[in-house]
């Protein structure tokens, strides 16, 4: 009686486990990330990079000088104190110190350049007095020496070298000059880009708001998914619950059920592996019949019998003839067969518990109308909220305000040309009055040593040779009268110039300049932040034009790049629209009753007894292993198609020959075609044998009654699933805000555009055309000096030496 019980009992877990074998592919997925795909964005044109070319070899080489002038730190503090006092006048003592000691630089250059401006005109006239009174060089007597020749050759050389050097100068002056033309020119294409750019940020912003709101169809839709399919996945995890809660009790009950499933699968193992093997057989052995015949008719041929021709084929012949009684099944698969038909098939299960899924898709009904219900309103409080927030009116009147701001630029650039002409035209007027004096100094060069004659006296050179000391002269006039003009503006220039790279461009690439106007209370000395507090009327706020710039540098939203959630917190919103506890709270209501479930009745009882009564243990296994354990073939085939090869090569090339090589291509094809399927169900027909043998014993249980009801474990982790996609959607649209969504890179693009026109088109060409230029004017000194000493030796000379002899 007791075995009985222990039966039935054992055949209620393995109807169950079994049951479970066939829910499991039923059983749905978990749950995984939901995909929202790509936020749909426009591509900026704005290309805010400038890459001077060659000529950025003088710009550095001016940053260099500059950096030479000024090494000093940016003056942060005394900007800030400047800003503070509306950029008044220097009133205390500290700020005139620390003015003076940052622009000391400046200040010892403009001196210098000043004093060359006032000294040159003073010099000049005087200069041009002590020739009238023919001194200063120009009383026209020169005195031979022995070493005139030398002294005129070096004075010659070096003329042309400080000539040379005021060329380069001229030059580097004239491609600066040359390039801010060419430079101003691209203005309005960058201007242009920078404007497109701002029109695919207003044009995009609402479409990819809405694209935000949409995928909340895709929360909709996984949740509705879920929800019809609840009966699958919470019923499903309750029923394998209930199953893991039967197991522990009974562990080595659970081991005998999960051995009596293993021998129902061994048992159905046997049965495919013999359907195959006599399928085979029966196919294996008409090819081997059919390849022995062929083979025996083959070797009738009169070369196998003629001795006399060739005793070795003859032999050979013999050879195959008797190996082919090889070519034949080993196995009996027959006897293996019988061991099935003594054998019945076991439990096949109940429905009672598999039956979780249906009632708790039965009992759920309800509540699951009701969320759907509620995603439906929350859906609609998205779409509702969405068209209450004026992104569209307030991005019409951004892009009205960009076309109206466009429209003005544009009226501009008839005045930016004229005034670049008349720079142009004034740059080119200063240029060409060095010009001039070079043109002196190389047709004087020129003149002169063309027309020396080294055998001519001082009285009597030759028109070119005075010619060429007249043009050096000339050239030494021009320059007293054009080289202090040229100064003063190089000093205008320089201290204006200069001083923009040092307190404008420099500071904007280090960031320093954001830092003095992100400075606390320096716009409004109740605002700790301005940007803040003239936005959101709250100063207190982290919010600086330098996190601002950086964050639109990296192209990252406007959401998170301006603080938008001080207007519209989505967290905030999406916690309390999307994220509502009325969803957590009919999930919580969901009770499910399970007394209904029966892991046993009459008809599993007497299919566990039958099993019990199977015969298992009766079966003799050794003679079956024996059986299962020989060759399918009686010889290896591979072996046999080897030897019939080789014993073929040894034969003369003919038809004996190339049928017997076809045979043993088609028994190699046999063996791969058939013999190894039949292999592997050999193998598979002796592991399940094997196994059968093993667990042909008792089966001792336990009498055991249980009551089972679980489910508020996998309830809430069902809840979690449902919860955790609106969590996704909520992570997904902060993300997006902060990162996809209006990204702000066109605003960057704004600032960096400014400073491409300020510092590199302006400040870097104008700082480039009055180095070149300051550097030909300071070398317009040693050329007048050895101008006026080289027209000595080309000009007509009116008295001379006289040597007696």
């Amino acid at each position: 009686m007791w075995k009985t019980g222990i039966l039935l009992l054992l055949g209620a877990l393995l109807a169950a486990g079994e049951l479970q074998q066939e829910t499991e592919p039923r059983r749905l997925p978990p749950p995984g990330k939901l995909e929202f795909g790509y936020v749909p964005a426009g591509v900026y044109e704005t290309l805010a990079h400038y890459e001077p070319g060659p000529i950025g070899i003088l710009f550095h080489m001016l940053h260099t000088f500059l950096y030479a002038v000024q090494p000093n730190a940016f003056p942060q503090d005394l900007i800030v104190k400047l800003a503070k006092d509306k950029f008044g006048a220097i009133q205390t003592e500290y700020q005139k110190v620390s003015a003076i000691y940052y622009e000391i630089g400046f200040l010892v250059c403009a001196a210098v350049g000043l004093l060359f401006m006032v000294l040159m005109p003073v010099v000049g006239l005087f200069f041009c007095m002590c020739r009238c009174c023919d001194n200063c060089g120009g009383e026209m007597h020169q005195r031979q020496r022995k070493n005139a020749d030398c002294r005129r050759g070096l004075l010659g050389t070096l003329l042309f070298s400080t000539s040379l050097a005021i060329t380069i100068g001229v030059l580097c002056a004239y491609a600066a000059n040359q390039n801010l033309s060419s430079q101003v020119k691209n203005i309005r294409r960058l201007v242009n880009t920078n404007m497109r750019d701002l029109h695919t940020f207003a044009n995009d912003t609402p479409m990819q708001i809405d694209y935000l709101i949409s995928q909340y169809a895709t929360v909709k839709k996984k949740v509705i998914y879920n929800l019809n399919n609840i009966g699958p996945l919470l019923g499903g995890r309750i029923h394998h619950q209930l199953d893991k809660e039967v197991h522990p009790a009974l562990d080595r009950v659970l081991n005998m059920a999960g051995a009596m499933r293993e021998t129902k699968e061994a048992l159905e193992n046997v049965s495919v592996s013999l359907e195959v093997l006599q399928e085979g057989t029966g196919k294996l052995n008409f090819n081997l019949s059919l390849i022995r015949t062929n083979i025996n008719q083959t070797l009738n041929d009169p070369g196998c019998h003629d001795e006399a021709s060739d005793a070795t084929t003859v032999q050979l012949c013999r050879n195959i003839r008797q190996s082919l009684s090889q070519l034949q099944i080993s196995a009996n698969f027959t006897r293996v067969q019988n061991l099935i038909t003594k054998l019945r098939f076991l439990p096949q299960g109940y429905a009672s518990l598999n039956n979780t899924p249906n009632m708790v898709f039965e009992q759920t009904g309800g509540v699951v109308e009701s969320i759907k219900n509620l995603m439906d309103g929350i859906g609609n409080n998205i779409s509702r909220f969405s068209k209450k927030f004026p992104v569209q009116r307030c991005l019409s009147d951004f892009t009205i305000f960009i076309n109206h701001a466009h429209a003005k630029i544009e009226d501009y650039y008839p005045e930016i040309d004229k005034m670049d002409f008349y720079r142009w035209i004034g740059c080119i007027a200063l240029c060409c009055m060095v010009v001039l004096v070079l043109a002196f100094n190389y047709l004087g060069l020129l003149c002169g040593t063309l027309g020396y004659d080294k055998h001519a006296s001082p009285t009597t050179r030759g028109c070119i040779s005075n010619t060429g000391g007249t043009m050096l002269m000339a050239g030494v006039g021009f320059s007293f009268i054009f080289s202090w003009v040229l100064m003063g503006v190089v000093t205008i220039i320089f201290l204006a110039g200069g001083n923009m790279e040092k307190l404008v461009c420099e500071p904007f690439h280090t960031k320093e300049l954001f830092k003095v106007v992100d400075t606390p209370h320096l716009v409004n000395p109740e605002w700790k932040n301005f940007i803040p507090g003239y936005m959101y009327n709250d100063s207190d706020l982290e919010l600086t034009t330098e996190s601002l710039y950086s964050i639109c540098k990296e192209n990252k939203g406007i959401y998170s790049a301006m603080r938008l959630d001080k207007v519209f917190n989505i967290s905030s919103f999406l916690n309390t629209t999307v994220f509502t506890k009325d969803v957590v709270g009919h999930l919580d209501s969901i009770k499910i009753d399970l007394k209904d479930i029966t892991l046993l009745e009459e008809e599993g009882k007497q299919n566990l007894v039958d099993f019990s009564e199977a015969g298992l243990s009766e079966i003799n296994y050794a003679d079956y292993l024996e059986e299962v354990n020989k060759g399918v073939t009686a010889v290896d085939l591979r072996s046999f198609v080897r030897e019939l090869e080789a014993q073929t090569d040894l034969m003369p090339r003919g038809p004996l020959q190339s049928a017997l090589k076809g045979y043993a291509g088609t028994l190699r094809q046999i063996h791969s075609q058939q013999i190894i399927p039949m292999e592997q169900a050999t193998s598979a027909l002796n592991q399940s044998m094997r196994f059968l043998e093993r667990t042909a014993s008792d089966l001792p249980v336990n009498d055991v009654s249980l009551t089972m009801s679980y489910f508020s474990q996998e309830t809430k982790k069902y809840t979690a699933t449902i919860v955790g996609y609106f969590q996704q959607y909520i992570d997904w649209v902060k993300t997006s805000l902060a990162t996809e969504v209006a990204p702000c890179k066109p605003f960057s693009n704004i600032l960096d555009t400014a400073e491409i026109i300020t510092c590199s088109f302006l400040v870097d060409s104008m700082n480039t055309f009055w180095m070149g230029l300051g550097c030909s004017t300071l070398f317009l000194l040693p050329s007048i000096i050895l101008a006026v000493k080289l027209a000595k030796y080309y000009r007509r000379m009116d008295t001379e030496d006289v040597y007696d002899e």
